[in-house]
Protein backbone atom coordinates (compact mmCIF):
# COMPACT_ATOMS: atom_id res chain seq x y z
CA UNK A 1 0.00 0.00 0.00
CA UNK A 2 1.41 3.36 -1.05
CA UNK A 3 1.37 6.15 1.49
CA UNK A 4 2.17 9.78 0.83
CA UNK A 5 2.58 12.18 3.73
CA UNK A 6 3.06 15.91 3.16
CA UNK A 7 4.55 18.45 5.53
CA UNK A 8 5.94 21.98 5.47
CA UNK A 9 2.87 24.10 4.90
CA UNK A 10 2.15 27.23 6.87
CA UNK A 11 1.51 30.96 6.82
CA UNK A 12 3.95 33.22 5.00
CA UNK A 13 3.95 36.80 3.75
CA UNK A 14 3.90 37.58 0.07
CA UNK A 15 7.40 37.36 -1.37
CA UNK A 16 8.43 34.72 1.14
CA UNK A 17 9.38 31.07 0.72
CA UNK A 18 8.22 27.68 1.91
CA UNK A 19 9.48 24.16 1.29
CA UNK A 20 6.99 21.32 1.15
CA UNK A 21 8.06 17.72 1.61
CA UNK A 22 6.32 14.46 0.72
CA UNK A 23 7.49 11.17 2.19
CA UNK A 24 6.51 8.24 0.00
CA UNK A 25 6.38 4.66 1.28
CA UNK A 26 4.96 1.26 0.45
CA UNK A 27 6.91 0.32 -2.65
CA UNK A 28 9.77 1.35 -4.89
CA UNK A 29 8.85 4.21 -7.18
CA UNK A 30 10.97 3.48 -10.19
CA UNK A 31 8.85 4.21 -13.26
CA UNK A 32 6.47 6.46 -11.32
CA UNK A 33 5.55 10.09 -11.83
CA UNK A 34 5.35 12.21 -8.70
CA UNK A 35 3.54 15.52 -8.63
CA UNK A 36 2.22 18.38 -6.56
CA UNK A 37 -1.29 19.68 -7.05
CA UNK A 38 -3.15 22.41 -5.19
CA UNK A 39 -6.74 23.27 -4.50
CA UNK A 40 -8.03 26.63 -3.35
CA UNK A 41 -11.50 27.03 -1.77
CA UNK A 42 -14.22 26.83 -4.40
CA UNK A 43 -11.80 25.89 -7.16
CA UNK A 44 -10.82 22.68 -8.89
CA UNK A 45 -7.63 20.86 -8.06
CA UNK A 46 -4.87 22.12 -10.33
CA UNK A 47 -1.49 20.84 -11.40
CA UNK A 48 1.57 22.57 -9.97
CA UNK A 49 4.64 20.49 -10.85
CA UNK A 50 5.71 16.94 -11.63
CA UNK A 51 8.89 14.90 -11.70
CA UNK A 52 9.77 11.49 -13.05
CA UNK A 53 11.16 9.33 -10.30
CA UNK A 54 13.60 7.71 -12.73
CA UNK A 55 15.70 10.33 -14.47
CA UNK A 56 14.28 13.34 -12.67
CA UNK A 57 12.81 15.26 -15.62
CA UNK A 58 10.37 17.93 -14.48
CA UNK A 59 7.38 19.94 -15.64
CA UNK A 60 5.64 23.01 -14.21
CA UNK A 61 2.42 24.93 -14.50
CA UNK A 62 2.93 28.28 -16.15
CA UNK A 63 1.76 30.12 -13.04
CA UNK A 64 4.64 28.76 -10.93
CA UNK A 65 7.43 28.36 -13.48
CA UNK A 66 10.54 30.19 -12.35
CA UNK A 67 9.30 30.44 -8.74
CA UNK A 68 8.77 26.80 -7.70
CA UNK A 69 11.20 23.88 -7.97
CA UNK A 70 10.29 20.21 -7.63
CA UNK A 71 12.93 17.67 -6.67
CA UNK A 72 13.20 14.13 -5.39
CA UNK A 73 15.61 12.28 -3.14
CA UNK A 74 15.67 8.64 -4.21
CA UNK A 75 17.58 7.48 -1.14
CA UNK A 76 15.07 9.08 1.24
CA UNK A 77 11.95 8.41 -0.88
CA UNK A 78 10.93 12.05 -0.66
CA UNK A 79 9.65 14.65 -3.09
CA UNK A 80 10.06 18.32 -2.28
CA UNK A 81 8.53 21.52 -3.60
CA UNK A 82 10.59 24.65 -2.99
CA UNK A 83 8.30 27.66 -3.33
CA UNK A 84 9.86 31.12 -3.66
CA UNK A 85 8.39 34.56 -4.34
CA UNK A 86 5.04 33.39 -3.02
CA UNK A 87 1.91 35.31 -3.93
CA UNK A 88 -1.50 35.47 -2.25
CA UNK A 89 -2.94 33.53 -5.20
CA UNK A 90 -0.69 30.59 -4.25
CA UNK A 91 -2.86 30.09 -1.17
CA UNK A 92 -4.30 26.56 -1.30
CA UNK A 93 -4.10 23.07 0.10
CA UNK A 94 -1.15 21.38 -1.57
CA UNK A 95 -1.30 17.66 -2.33
CA UNK A 96 1.42 15.18 -3.19
CA UNK A 97 0.43 12.57 -5.78
CA UNK A 98 1.93 9.49 -7.39
CA UNK A 99 1.12 7.78 -10.67
CA UNK A 100 2.26 4.35 -11.79
CA UNK A 101 3.40 5.68 -15.13
CA UNK A 102 6.09 8.02 -16.38
CA UNK A 103 3.54 9.87 -18.52
CA UNK A 104 0.88 10.91 -16.01
CA UNK A 105 0.89 14.55 -17.07
CA UNK A 106 -1.21 17.27 -15.49
CA UNK A 107 -4.59 15.57 -15.04
CA UNK A 108 -5.48 14.66 -11.43
CA UNK A 109 -7.45 11.60 -12.54
CA UNK A 110 -4.32 9.95 -13.89
CA UNK A 111 -2.70 9.84 -10.46
CA UNK A 112 -3.25 6.74 -8.35
CA UNK A 113 -2.22 7.82 -4.88
CA UNK A 114 -2.69 11.04 -2.90
CA UNK A 115 -1.53 12.48 0.36
CA UNK A 116 -3.82 14.23 2.84
CA UNK A 117 -2.66 17.71 1.87
CA UNK A 118 -0.93 20.57 3.64
CA UNK A 119 -2.26 24.13 3.88
CA UNK A 120 -0.25 27.00 2.43
CA UNK A 121 -1.49 30.51 3.17
CA UNK A 122 0.19 33.58 1.70
CA UNK A 123 -0.79 36.92 3.21
CA UNK A 124 -0.60 40.17 1.28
Amino acid sequence: QVHLVESGGGLVQAGGSLRLSCVASGRTFSGYSMAWFRQAPGKEREFVAAIRWSGGSTGYAGSVKGRFTISRDVAKNTVALQMNSLKPEDTAVYFCAAAATILAGTTPGRYDYWGQGTQVTVSS
